[in-house]
């Protein structure tokens, strides 16, 4: 399928999996890669000996593009930024804070930067500074998100900025595929459906929760700190609503989260883990490969793009 984001990633089909931490491992991103799609290495939690190290290994597992997720503010991104335009890496994914600084070390050096955004104003700014395209996060996504759906939030993004957009936030099978491009998105990027894929190297017993949830079963977190994570619900969730309604500070609700995703995601603690997920965990019901779930988003995609074009006859 050829769009924008496709194309411009060079890729087979327009779908990207999230780079999430302590879950987008290489087996997964070259799995996805392997598949036609894009995979992105979590590596915003990792120094630069481990980031160097993982590059290598997905380098080992695929030749197709893939990309690197990472925090523009970490204290290494020198180094980070220094091992990833070494490595060639093709594509940079990164959300929270100010891409400039970021577009300007890469420009000119055949890097594809593509930022997350969760307001129009963001991504307008992005686009400025040389975005070269953006992935647009509505609040059904899992983890950090916006306060606005996706499906108003890709309109809107679509209406102002002319570089490609990537919707996130709900979607995981080919109508979600097919509603994105229908409201102007290039492409789509999942997180929660990889979780529950074969090649993803999170704990079984996460996965197994994950497929029992359903869309009721997330809940948004960081009212008070600021920032916003749409997380499964469980006892770590039950405490920041303790903390809440007591009024406590951002610094205690900062505190009370940390190291909790790697809890979740490599230590599978159901209870006391960060249990990142999306909403779209109502619509998820097997553990298929990678090469399977993209094989079945993009014949069901077809196969509904042909019937509105008979109905449209």
């Amino acid at each position: 399928m050829k769009t924008r984001v496709a194309e411009l990633l060079q890729i087979k089909y327009p779908i990207i999996q999230g780079g999430m931490v302590w879950v987008s491992f290489p087996p997964l991103v070259a799995a996805v890669s392997n598949a036609g799609g894009l995979g992105i290495l979590g590596g915003a939690a990792m120094p630069p000996p481990d980031l160097e190290k993982n590059i290598a290994e997905i380098k080992s597992l695929t030749h197709k593009p893939f990309g690197v997720n990472f925090i523009p503010e970490s204290p290494d991104i020198d180094d980070l930024l220094d091992i990833m335009i070494s490595e060639k890496v093709p594509v940079l994914s990164y959300g929270r804070g100010n891409p400039k600084r970021i577009i300007e070390r890469t420009r000119g050096k055949g890097i594809i930067n593509m930022p997350t955004m969760g307001s129009v104003k963001h991504a307008i700014k992005a686009e400025k500074d040389g975005a070269d395209m953006v992935i647009v996060q509505g609040t059904e996504a899992g983890g950090h998100n916006s306060a606005v759906a996706t499906t108003v939030l890709v309109a809107k993004m679509v209406d102002k900025v002319n570089i490609p957009v990537v919707a996130a936030g709900g979607l995981g099978d080919g109508r979600g595929l097919v509603a994105a491009l229908a409201l102007g998105a290039g492409g789509i990027s999942m997180g929660t459906r990889f979780i529950c894929t074969k090649e993803c190297p999170v704990p079984d017993n996460i996965k197994a929760l994950i497929l029992k949830a359903n869309e009721e079963s997330t809940v948004v977190t960081g009212h008070i700190s600021g920032v916003r994570a749409r997380v499964l619900r469980n006892k770590l969730t039950e405490s920041f609503k303790t903390l809440e309604e007591k009024h406590a500070s951002p610094r205690e609700h900062m505190l009370l989260g940390l190291g909790r995703t790697k809890l979740a995601y490599t230590d599978g603690d159901e209870d006391w883990g960060s249990l990142a997920c999306g909403q779209v965990a109502g619509l998820i019901h097997d553990i298929p490969t990678c090469q399977e779930l993209i094989d079945r988003i993009m014949n069901d995609a077809h196969r509904i793009m042909e019937k509105l074009y008979k109905i449209n006859q």
